[in-house]
């Protein structure tokens, strides 16, 4: 027995040894976790598809390829962006004839006006200072803004015309935040009545022109009282004259 404990004291004192000389035996016997699946670009109409909701947006965003934009700019910026997405109810929900009014600009200005150049959190849009600028531009490269406004975990984002609150966050990772909306955020530029400006006026007519001229034609061809004095006074003298050689002639005779 006084053998026997000295040993197993000996062999406790070398297990600590084992671990250290054989640390990748005990690592590769312990289950490890899976590493994670490598992820590929981010595709907007990819994360689209799956909701099966979109397709309307979705043809929009083929048609006038701001989709392929978020794509390039998602995948390759540190901003990122953001997208309000109309579900389809929300474009069929539309006054009819509002899609098929607009021109191929302005319907780019309508997909664009869905996307923040920006990444926006929920809780973001809830403190954002407004106007928030968006991805569509006027004619002269102003921007088109959303005013946004948030209480008790609610965000209600207004184009103007258009005010509807924003509610599943279909993607909320980095670089790409993408929410639902159930209305379509119609600019409060597609509404406003152009401002007549001078450059507007019309031109005077040529009949116009015309008018004044034969006018000032017809007034110079008018003659004038002193043009008519001269001759009515050049035929007074004649008469006069006239009379007095008849007296003489006269006198001369008797």
């Amino acid at each position: 027995m006084a053998h026997q404990k000295p040993l197993s004291l000996i062999l406790l004192s070398l297990i600590p040894l084992f671990f250290i000389l054989f640390p990748q035996t005990i690592q590769a016997q312990s289950p490890t976790a899976p590493a994670p699946a490598p992820t590929g670009p981010i595709d907007i109409f990819a994360i689209l598809k799956k909701e099966n909701q979109y397709n309307t947006f979705i043809k929009f965003l083929n048609e006038t390829q701001v989709g392929t934009q978020i794509n390039n700019q998602v995948n390759n910026s540190n901003e990122g962006m953001t997208v309000f997405a109309p579900s389809d109810n929300a474009f069929n929900n539309l006054p009819g004839g509002t899609l098929n009014k607009l021109n191929d600009q302005q319907k780019v200005q309508l997909i664009q006006y869905h996307v923040i150049p920006k990444f926006y959190t929920f809780d973001d849009l809830q403190t954002v200072s407004n106007p928030v600028r968006t991805q569509a531009t006027g004619q002269k490269g102003e921007p088109f803004g959303l005013n946004f406004t948030g209480q008790n975990n609610q965000v209600n984002v207004s184009s103007g015309v258009v005010t509807t609150n924003i509610y599943n966050a279909i993607r909320k990772e980095r670089p790409l935040a993408v929410f639902q909306l159930d209305k379509v955020l119609l600019p409060v530029e597609f509404t406003d009545a152009k401002a007549p400006s001078t450059d507007d006026a019309p031109a005077p007519s040529g009949d116009t022109t015309k008018k004044g001229t034969s006018a000032d034609n017809t007034k110079a061809k008018e003659p004038s009282p002193a043009s008519t004095t001269p001759n009515d006074a050049k035929r007074i003298s004649v008469g006069i004259l006239g009379l007095i050689s008849g007296v003489f002639l006269m006198g001369a005779l008797s």
